[in-house]
């Protein structure tokens, strides 16, 4: 057995053991990169140091330290209650709230499974008492953290253009978080009249008729003093919310918003940095209320730092040791290109949903980067279906976005979304592969 293809089931393997046995992907990562590389390679371990990479650390600790100050001093609590308010409280817009909302949140830095994890408890609680199918407020909240998580200032984002932008490949940011906002509103679009939408549309109720809602973490219901109250449940890094419902937008909350604004108009039209701007924004929110940010440090995606670096580690030797070139030479040898994106979309797709998304980013991409660069394919395309391949298959309940959706559900009705999600998931799978490569592959060849 080569070398190459020995580093690639190590790779396997990574994925297999953090995924059964509920361990940081990044920490196997960087510890197989140092056992593999100076054991078997004859790596020096400054050399596989240098392959850790600083600029996306600095943008993931950056983009979540300013989403983790928003949600302690109740900007997002803010947003959620306000949204509300703006559709006039009417139940049929309640699960597109939570679509926009969580899409939003993303966009603006919060890691997908993070806001999967705030929105969907709130989701579920609107869903229990106005009789909404479950099934399709979770699809509202996973399609929506997917439809924000490719902006240039995202999580999704930053690691995708980051690895396009190191391997010198053709890429489109824009193209990229367009692609993806489009392609998860008309998922969402498909899923909400398959899934009980229909009948919402008939259904001329307002929250304000009804008592108002409050939501805990685990989908139920408790009372507040007006509409909306409470809503998002705390986080583990943070203290219970209080029964004060956030409704106003105080001084910290628009400095909150004026930073975000700030952050998304440096990074889009003045080239900044994202990572040193947001952490920047961070820091001068800290200085002026550092009462309500002290612990906002704790709220840093810790674990998705670490898995993000230590699978780029990763793969930074194998490119050093030639097994990226290698299998993307065997890709290309499939002979016809646009089979070979067909396939490398079936890769992302198939595995993510079994696994971590933001691991198979940092992963794959590198993976097909010989194939892009010796193919008259067009990077762009290959990257972006790649991208929404590996991330629209979130709705999988075996994926974390779905396992928090069914932990979230009512639990008489937690099997059917188990169930339901687990055969869109699978479905998934096949469909955005495919429909992906239509469209963003095949498409502009032809044309």
């Amino acid at each position: 057995m080569s070398i190459e293809l020995v580093s690639i089931v190590v790779l396997v393997l990574i994925f297999l053991v953090a995924t059964l046995r509920s361990i940081n992907m990044g920490a196997l990562a960087i510890v197989a990169a140092f056992i593999f590389g100076v054991g078997a390679v004859g790596e020096k371990a400054d050399d596989i140091f240098a392959g850790f990479p600083g600029d996306l650390f600095v943008i993931l600790v950056g983009v979540t330290f300013l989403f983790a100050i928003a949600k302690a001093n109740g900007t997002v609590d803010w947003l959620v209650h306000a949204s509300v308010r703006m559709v006039g409280g009417r139940i049929v817009a309640i699960p597109w709230v939570m679509f926009f909302v969580t899409a939003l949140l993303t966009a603006v830095g919060a890691v997908v499974p993070g806001a999967v994890a705030i929105i969907v408890p709130i989701g579920m609680g609107f869903a229990r008492r106005y009789k909404i199918n479950p099934v399709l407020m979770g699809l509202m909240v996973i399609n929506g953290a997917t439809a924000g998580g490719f902006s240039p200032i995202s999580i999704f984002g930053g690691i995708t253009n980051g690895v396009v932008s190191r391997n010198h490949l053709d890429g489109s940011p824009i193209t990229l978080f367009l692609a993806s906002f489009v392609a998860n509103l008309l998922l969402t679009v498909v899923s909400f009249f398959l899934f009980g939408g229909r009948k919402l549309l008939r259904d001329r109720r307002t929250v304000a008729e009804s008592e108002p809602v409050t939501v805990t973490a685990g989908g139920g219901e408790g009372r507040t003093g007006g509409v909306g109250g409470a809503l998002a449940p705390p986080s583990p890094a943070e203290e219970p919310a209080e029964d004060a419902p956030v409704t106003t937008l105080d001084l910290h909350r628009a400095l909150t918003v004026l930073g975000v604004v700030v952050l998304a108009v440096g990074s889009l039209f003045f080239d900044l940095d994202v990572g040193v701007t947001a952490l920047g924004v961070a820091l001068v929110l800290s200085l002026i209320s550092p009462s309500t940010t002290k612990n906002a440090v704790n709220g840093v995606a810790w674990s998705t730092v670490l898995l993000v670096c230590g699978i780029v580690t990763y793969i930074s030797l194998l490119e050093k040791m030639g097994t990226v070139d290698w299998l993307g030479n065997g890709v290309a040898r499939i002979g016809v290109p646009l089979l070979a994106a067909l396939v490398i979309c079936f890769i992302g797709g198939g595995v993510s949903a079994f696994a971590s998304t933001t691991g198979i980013l940092g992963a794959l991409i590198p993976l097909a980067v010989p194939f892009l660069q010796h193919s008259a394919v067009g990077a762009v395309g290959v990257v972006t279906a790649l991208a929404l391949s590996s991330s629209i298959v979130d709705s999988s309940p075996f994926s974390t976005s779905g396992a928090l959706t069914v932990a979230a559900a009512p639990e008489d009705q937690r099997d059917m979304v188990f169930r339901r999600l687990m055969a869109w998931g699978f479905s998934m799978i096949v469909i955005a592969p495919v429909c992906t490569w239509l469209a963003l592959v095949v498409v502009p060849e032809v044309l």
